[in-house]
């Protein structure tokens, strides 16, 4: 599709109506929904932290550590929308700082636990410390690092800690949630483009956002997440370099981000904008997802069990072969398609 044809398609009513109607499928499908759910989802892993600590025992840290796989399941959905209310009080960081490549928020944890810092036990206190340590990377410590079979016998300080961690991240999936559902919030202004739009000022511009989800989030899973610990040959792994190594929800994680994309991509009938004589390149993008939810199902599993067997590894690097496909059907093929100009992405500098 060449620039004038795009610009003209762009001025057109017809493209505006059907652009304000795919993000506001995109919003009401699968947006709010989904930051309702990671919201519920700390909910309930506070009170499964607030149980573990009034009565420490086995079966209630297994319940915690349960709650905490719920929480990581919700977010990596919702992840992969890396703008608006998130990107607002370091929010994306503070749910998750990742990749950390030099240990900051490894040596910052171990140091809160090692010093009883009283500090971070309160979950107001904790909002203005390090985003390394008020996270689910640090709480993945906390619950599963070496020392956290004491939880189960009442080791006070580091459940006290754990549940400021949990508390944060209730408020910030809360914040979350309500900014999203603010009828004259975030939602409206990506919803409603037009000249004195300061962030949109056509449907174009508002699609592009959308496009560049699909377009940041293949990355991500390729190249940040699967790409940090998989090496070329197996010599070359590196599993602990993984997000949610400990808690073995590296692959969960990875299924959760494409599977909400998947999600997005029904929920918003981005593909029904498509060209009749183009319109197959949507039903190719929900193959290749069909594609991806299956090979991480073959990988299921501690990451360091999945390495070690040959073919769960395979599988995890046709994930990543899958997953390249699936970035090049949305940053070329998709966004040409529909005179858009995605590519740019956010994880450029990371």
């Amino acid at each position: 599709m060449d620039i004038v044809l795009a610009a003209w398609i762009a001025a057109t009513p017809a493209w505006a109506a059907t652009a304000s109607g795919i993000v506001g499928d995109a919003i009401e499908g699968f947006i709010r929904p989904g930051y309702h759910a990671l919201r519920m989802a700390t909910v309930n892993l506070s009170q499964a932290g607030d149980a573990l600590c009034a009565a420490p025992s086995e079966a209630a840290l297994v319940a915690a550590r349960a709650s905490f796989g719920q929480v990581v399941d919700a977010w990596s959905r919702i992840e992969i929308i890396r703008f608006g209310p998130v990107t607002e009080h370091n929010r994306l960081e503070r749910m998750l700082f990742w990749p950390d490549r030099k240990g900051t928020g490894l040596k910052q944890v171990q140091a809160a636990l090692a010093n009883r810092d009283a500090s971070a036990t309160d979950a107001t206190t904790l909002a203005g410390k390090s985003v390394a340590m008020q996270g689910l990377g640090a709480l993945e410590f906390v619950l599963y690092g070496t020392g956290s079979e004491a939880l189960a016998a009442g080791d006070a300080y580091r459940c006290a800690y754990g549940t400021s961690i949990s508390g944060n991240l209730a408020t910030i999936a809360a914040e979350l949630d309500e900014a999203w559902a603010d009828p004259d919030g975030f939602a409206r202004t990506w919803a409603t483009p037009s000249d004195e739009n300061p962030l949109y000022r056509d449907g174009t511009e508002a699609v592009t956002e959308l496009m560049e989800v699909f377009v940041t989030g293949t990355e991500l899973v390729r190249d940040v997440r699967l790409g940090g610990f998989l090496g070329a040959e197996p010599g070359g792994d590196k599993p602990r370099q993984a997000l949610f190594w400990r808690s073995g929800k590296t692959v969960d994680s990875l299924a959760g981000n494409l599977d909400g994309m998947r999600a997005l991509l029904e929920a918003s009938r981005l593909a029904g904008a498509l060209p009749d004589d183009q319109a197959w390149i949507g039903g190719e993008a929900l193959f290749e997802f069909s594609n991806a939810a299956t090979a991480a199902a073959g990988a299921s599993g501690p990451l360091a069990d999945v390495l070690a067997d040959g073919d769960r590894r395979a599988r995890l690097a046709y994930l990543g072969l899958v997953t390249s496909s699936l970035s090049d059907i949305f940053a070329t093929r998709m966004s040409g398609a529909l005179g858009l100009t995605a590519g740019f992405s956010s994880l450029d500098g990371d």
